[in-house]
């Protein structure tokens, strides 16, 4: 296991005012427990399936692996550019935690560990993949751009940040992260149809 201190690390927390609000906003921390954000968006060990698991039925009860959102300075600036926007703020975007200085944020290893100062331990459940619902957050602070909903998911590929899910409860401010990088290997098996 690779260890490793990041700061700054943490640089925001964002949350929401109701748990039905797709549109987060800073706050000065986030209490967390197993089930995710109190009041968040996405709280609990369950979810409904949907459209980025067409191998269930829609609807079907599954484990929950998207708690949280995270999201880093670095690419978010790097969608600004690709997207010819001054900026394309987190809580736009939905995204719950605001991290500079860790490098390819997205491309961390399923399973690395971001441990807070705050006590709370979040498991990165892999990439976000950009969607249109968010490229519409970001067109309506550019109403004279049309297309922003649609260039977003382009734009963001691979740069939109890790789902994560909270496997210590605790406090998420802004503060040094600590990241617990498993080993790693590449399966062998053959191409994937």
């Amino acid at each position: 296991m690779i260890v490793k201190n990041i700061s700054p690390g943490i640089v925001a927390v964002h949350g929401t005012r109701a748990a039905s609000h797709f549109r987060t906003a800073p706050v000065a921390s986030l209490n967390v427990d197993l089930q995710g954000i109190l009041a968040g968006r996405h709280r609990g060990f369950s979810r409904p399936a949907g459209a980025r698991e067409p191998w269930y039925a829609r609807g079907a009860e599954i484990r929950s692996g998207r708690q949280l959102t995270i999201v880093s300075v670095e690419e978010l600036a790097e969608v600004a550019r690709r997207m010819d926007l001054p900026v394309v703020e987190p809580g736009w975007i939905g995204a719950n935690v605001v991290v500079q200085g860790i490098v390819d944020l997205t491309g961390l290893p399923w399973g690395t560990r971001l441990v807070c100062a705050g006590g709370a331990v979040l498991v990165n459940e892999g990439e976000n993949a950009p969607c249109r619902f968010a490229g519409a957050e970001i067109a309506r602070h550019f109403p004279d751009r049309p297309g922003l909903d649609r260039l977003f998911p382009k734009a963001a590929i691979h740069r939109r940040g890790i789902l994560a899910s909270v496997e210590l409860a605790g406090t998420i401010a802004p503060g040094p992260v600590t990241l617990r990088v498993p080993p790693q290997r590449t399966w062998k098996g053959g191409k994937l149809r």
